[in-house]
């Protein structure tokens, strides 16, 4: 009997098991961590410059969190990921109409100046759409806000149709995470993890169809 009981217990541990658990502590410990949003924020920032900054996955694992753990609140997990992305939108803008499109090296390639022809000549016709739809697709997110800068598209304009973009973006993020951690069972790791795989995907789908659609009205 007490063989069979040890097995059972052994059972129970597995690694994998193991390796789930520590995730999950790790993840409801980040969770609870007052720095939770504030770190939220600088991703969110950091996305607006640098593609590789995960900034689309933190919006969707927190969104997890904030159903499977009930923090940080989902209304806050949307309302810094909208603040964080105008912020870094609105920086790049600012960098765009300070220096142009010509100061650093990286700007004089080719691929960088193809991106920033293809943007002058949407954000001259279709200011709106293109400045909306470049939000959810990261590639172009930066040579469009950097162009709306140094073609001098009004602050105004650029801040309110950014503000709205920023808005849709941080919640189809967070909400997918949230719905995903409300309908899959186990614990937050689980949630998390399937959460930004899912949104990654819908994500690149959501990318390709709206690059192509932006190359057909240009």
């Amino acid at each position: 009997m007490s063989g069979h009981r040890s097995s059972s217990v052994r059972s129970q541990f597995t690694p994998a098991r193991y390796s789930w658990s520590v995730v999950d502590d790790v993840l409801m410990g980040i969770a609870a961590s007052p720095w939770a949003l504030p770190v939220l924020f600088a991703l969110v920032l950091g996305d607006a410059f640098l593609v590789v900054v995960p900034g689309e996955a933190a919006v969707t694992a927190f969104g997890a969190l904030a159903v499977t753990q009930g923090e940080p609140a989902l209304f806050w997990v949307i309302a810094i990921a909208t603040v964080a992305a105008v912020a870094g939108d609105a920086a790049c803008y600012a960098v765009g109409r300070v220096i142009g499109l010509e100061r650093w090296r990286w700007m004089r390639g080719p691929r960088a100046r193809a991106a920033f022809a293809w943007a002058r000549a949407r954000l001259e016709h279709r200011a709106a759409l293109v400045l909306f739809t470049a939000r959810f697709i990261p590639f172009a997110r930066l040579a469009v806000n950097l162009s709306a800068g140094a073609t001098r598209l009004p602050a105004g304009r650029f801040l309110l149709i950014a503000g709205a973009a920023a808005l849709a973006w941080a919640s189809y993020q967070a909400v997918i995470g949230a719905v995903v951690a409300a309908l899959l069972p186990g614990g937050p790791a689980v949630a998390v993890v399937v959460s930004v795989v899912l949104a990654v995907g819908i994500g690149l789908a959501v990318d390709a169809v709206l690059a192509r659609r932006l190359r057909a009205r240009g």
